[in-house]
């Protein structure tokens, strides 16, 4: 069964360094895009989330969001001494030049780079947690995924199987139709002056059974019809294929309404495009 492109997950767990999520959420694109949304911390697996997702899916755009709330820990606050010893050193001599004018508040030492001392946590441990919640996100994120896809293509499944009743029906009024030509035909000539010629009565059927024979264009309709039934239970992405069938069957259609000598014909034409743009609108959902 085909899976559909839209869908969304939301996963959570939970560690020593704090509370990580991951969102998943995709809507229709004729490719694969993919968008990761992280904090800084988890920047170094941006590749790393690129190749995961590629795994699992083919077309969508992807939004995926990671948030990181850190555990709250108690840090000691470090001075580098003998930075800061260099640097009141510097303002000295600054001072000395501009003659007192630079005189630097002691909290604005604390904010220059490489004053205070700080930590950097392990982040490894954090960045695998991500990587393991994105693969537990994909997971239910897939499975969504199949199950609308399931229902479009019982949606499918079931417009294409009203488009073969449609063609079946005009197939089987092909002989009547052949008839009522012919009486139509007869009528006329039997209102000319002159009687006609029985040969040249046969040239003209045989010239619009040639225009108006449509045995062609249903039998292509029926054959895409099966394939959509065949793509429709592969396991693999078939978006695009079933894409392609609806511009055939499209043209198939316009081509019978052409080639309409009757009503009935013309009507399910239209009828058979409508059901055709309603496929076409679901497909637009499939992977």
């Amino acid at each position: 069964m085909p899976r559909s492109m839209t869908a969304f997950e939301r996963r959570e767990t939970q560690g020593d360094w704090g509370r990580l999520s991951c969102e998943l959420r995709s809507v229709n694109h004729r490719y694969l895009d993919v968008h990761p949304r992280l904090p800084e911390d988890l920047r170094a697996i941006e590749p790393a989330i690129r190749e995961r997702i590629g795994r699992r899916l083919s077309r969508g755009k992807i939004e995926c969001t990671f948030r990181l709330e850190s555990a709250r820990v108690s840090r000691e606050v470090r001075v580098d001494w003998d930075y800061v010893d260099q640097l009141l050193a510097a303002t000295r001599e600054l001072n000395v030049r501009l003659h007192g004018a630079a005189s630097i508040p002691a909290t604005d030492f604390l904010r220059m780079p490489g004053v205070l001392m700080e930590d950097r946590p392990d982040m490894e441990p954090v960045q695998e947690a991500a990587l393991a919640l994105l693969d537990e996100a994909l997971e239910g994120f897939v499975a969504t995924r199949e199950r609308e896809g399931e229902r479009l293509g019982s949606m499918i499944g079931e417009r294409a199987g009203q488009l073969a009743d449609l063609a079946a029906d005009i197939r089987q009024r092909l002989p009547e139709l052949s008839r009522r030509w012919r009486e139509r035909l007869e009528v006329r000539l039997e209102e000319l002056a002159q009687p006609a010629d029985p040969g040249r009565l046969e040239q003209e059927l045989v010239y619009i059974a040639q225009r108006t024979d449509v045995a062609e264009e249903l039998d292509r309709l029926d054959a895409h019809v099966q394939e959509i039934r065949d793509v429709l239970g592969r396991t693999e992405p078939v978006g695009r294929r079933l894409d392609f069938l609806m511009q055939e069957l499209n043209r198939e259609a316009n081509t019978l309404g052409s080639k309409s000598a009757a009503l009935e014909t013309t009507n399910a034409s239209v009828d058979m495009k409508v059901l055709i743009e309603q496929m076409r609108e679901q497909i637009q959902n499939v992977e």
